[in-house]
């Protein structure tokens, strides 16, 4: 559970730096910045991710006791990849051809791909051997400095460039305070490249996957900027990627438990035991994930008012409603869909759903009436994103795995249907702090006593075996003596 604490807080805090730096950049010089930082993600997924992957299918405490072979080929690969990486991007920077980023912030976007991938290299392998308290460190010491450091470089400066200087200072911070416990017992001459290869056989269709998934919002920010302007690009930019952090938070909390379960079942008792794991996971991704979509579209108007920059109000909410129904799609198929495959180490499926989302983007871009903003941009983006889960699922079909129960998936959808009515109504309410509590509260105890009474994908029999101790303490220290 403090795993899961920490994913929030860390939601919360890259929502507040991210507000703050779109409040003091303004929708021109933050449509630069989400730009790089999109490019960012990009490289760094390309270039860097198969590692992390890697290490979240393989490495764990068992591995780093009984073959620290593993630690150490992670570690060389991050070395060998940053360092041929760095002579690219510089002559790319340099001499590459001229793009609708500036020189120096692609530049600046290229080493925070390079510090970017290590934190988050450094924080899965926390993760995957469950060491809670270190990885709850590195995320609580990046968030301080990035507050201090990004958001207060925006606020001073109102550059773009001094907000991604800062960003990559506070990820470099972070890891370099804890160095110490990052290590493992795995001298790099350890490294087997013919581990490595096992290991980017594996990851790499994971890593195209998601390449060509970044390629489609990316691609539609880049046509933004050329149709509509930098402005433009910053409102739509502001939209998605906090859209996306509030999906990618709710799904990676659930993953970091849920998939190392899988990994775990599959490890002791065999690939049908993990099976049934990642249908129950299925299960609770969707239960938990469709009525918070729903619910993130019904406070839009509340949260616009309070807490996004007024030079962004009105396309923000315009913005990532026309978004959601693909965010909600894009965290199905990392989250709910992806593991089938993941668990049985043959993944070039996800590549094919990615592929036939980024040909169905420009479809969609050349069928959709073009207005005077990006409209059509947002809601391409979600179509293609709905074609990758419809694809992946019909792959997921073809390799006969395990489904969540029906009956889940028909609660879940009820349950959210009623909510979603509900909420329509407080929707029309003033938007403000007292119309947002009163919606978190109607639509959160509506769908939690649906959870409750009908038990929806094991929720409540979950939520009662973790509070079981707590019980249990609470009726021993009540006993009189």
């Amino acid at each position: 559970m403090s795993v899961v604490l920490t994913f929030l807080v860390n939601t919360l805090f890259n929502l507040l730096v991210g507000l703050i730096v779109a409040k003091f950049l303004g929708p021109s010089e933050y449509g630069k910045f989400a730009l790089a930082i999109g490019v960012m993600g990009f490289v760094q997924s390309l270039t860097f991710e198969w590692i992390r992957q890697s290490g979240v299918r393989f490495y764990s405490e068992r591995s780093r006791q009984e073959a620290p072979e593993i630690r150490a080929t992670l570690d060389a690969s991050f070395v060998a990849v940053a360092a041929g990486f760095s002579l690219v991007a510089l002559a790319f920077a340099l001499l590459g051809p001229n793009t609708a980023l500036p020189r120096d912030l692609l530049a600046l976007a290229f080493i925070a791909a390079i510090s970017n991938g290590y934190f988050d290299l450094q924080t899965a392998m926390a993760r995957a051997r469950f060491a809670d308290s270190l990885y709850m460190r590195l995320i609580v010491s990046k968030n301080v400095l990035a507050v201090v450091l990004t958001a207060g470089g925006a606020w001073a400066t109102g550059s773009a460039k001094v907000a991604l200087v800062a960003g990559i200072l506070s990820l470099g911070g972070s890891t370099l305070l804890w160095r110490r416990q990052l290590g493992d017992d795995a001298p790099i001459s350890l490294a087997n490249r013919l581990l490595a290869r096992k290991f980017a056989g594996y990851a790499w269709p994971i890593i195209a996957a998601m390449v060509l998934y970044q390629l489609i919002p990316l691609a539609n920010r880049v046509l933004a900027a050329h149709l509509f302007g930098f402005a433009e690009t910053g409102r739509f930019a502001l939209a998605y990627d906090l859209g996306l952090r509030a999906v990618q938070a709710i799904g990676s909390a659930l993953d970091v438990l849920l998939f190392q379960i899988a990994v775990r079942a599959h490890d002791i008792h065999g690939e049908e035991r993990a099976k049934a794991q990642v249908a129950s996971n299925m299960a609770i991704v969707f239960a938990i994930l469709l009525p918070a979509s729903i619910g993130i579209w019904a406070v839009l108007p509340s949260v616009e008012q309070l807490i996004v920059p007024e030079a962004f109000r009105g396309p923000f909410a315009h913005f990532l409603g026309l978004m959601l129904p693909g965010l909600f799609c894009v965290g199905m198929v990392q989250f709910a869909i992806n593991p089938v495959f993941q668990i049985r180490q043959k993944t070039m499926p996800m590549v094919l759903a990615a592929l036939a989302a980024c040909i169905a983007d420009p479809i969609f871009l050349a069928l959709l009436p073009r207005g005077d903003d990006a409209s059509s941009l947002a809601v391409a983006q979600s179509l293609a994103m709905a074609v990758g889960l419809v694809v992946l699922m019909v792959f997921a079909q073809a390799s006969a795995p395990q489904w969540p129960r029906w009956r889940d998936l028909a609660l879940t959808s009820a349950a959210s249907a009623g909510m979603a009515a509900l909420l329509i109504v407080l929707r029309e309410w003033p938007p403000g702090i007292l119309t947002l509590l009163a919606q978190i509260v109607a639509g959160g105890g509506f769908y939690l006593a649906f959870v409750l009474l009908f038990d929806i994908a094991n929720l409540r029999s979950i939520l009662l075996q973790k509070l079981a101790p707590l019980m249990a303490r609470i009726r021993s220290t009540s006993r009189p003596a």
